[in-house]
């Protein structure tokens, strides 16, 4: 049913808690490809922090947060078991987290996201945003949304 499903993943642990889901899902739908997402949005140097970056900084500072992602991704691939399903990580930088997952779902042909949520709702929600709320409301295939555990419903 679900032949390419991608997991958007921040490096946090929260993010982490989809795991148990992605191998349930690949085992039970028979997917065939399965690709760990990270966003990694571009340094930006605000005025006023009274440091001044040069444009060597500021190509070092990219580097050195895709290499991270880099690493990090790995350690997820790692982590999975999916027997039989071909697992891939992917490396996107240059736009927002929400606007660079719902292009790749786009242009990649994925199935099905799953993602993490804290489980905001109401004004937490509309002061923090919430990059799962927005992949949710603008996603053309079905998202799994899960809840990480310890995460106090709102309303």
């Amino acid at each position: 049913m679900y032949q390419k499903v991608m997991v958007p993943l921040d490096g946090s642990e929260l993010a982490e808690c989809v795991l148990p889901h992605v191998e349930a899902i690949a085992k039970g739908c028979n997917t065939k490809n399965i690709i760990f997402l990270q966003i990694v949005e571009p340094f930006q140097p605000r005025g006023g922090t009274g440091h001044i970056f040069s444009e060597g900084d500021v190509e070092r500072i990219n580097a050195e947060r895709k290499a991270a992602a880099k690493k990090y991704l790995a350690q997820m691939l790692s982590k999975v078991k999916c027997e039989g399903v071909n697992v891939e990580s992917e490396i996107i930088s240059g736009k927002p987290a929400a606007e660079g997952i719902a292009d790749y779902v786009t242009k990649n042909g994925v199935d099905l996201v799953i993602i993490a949520t804290h489980g905001r709702s109401g004004i937490s929600r509309w002061v923090l945003g919430s990059v799962a709320d927005r992949i949710l409301r603008s996603s053309h295939v079905p998202v799994l949304m899960v809840r990480a555990p310890g995460c106090v419903p709102g309303i």
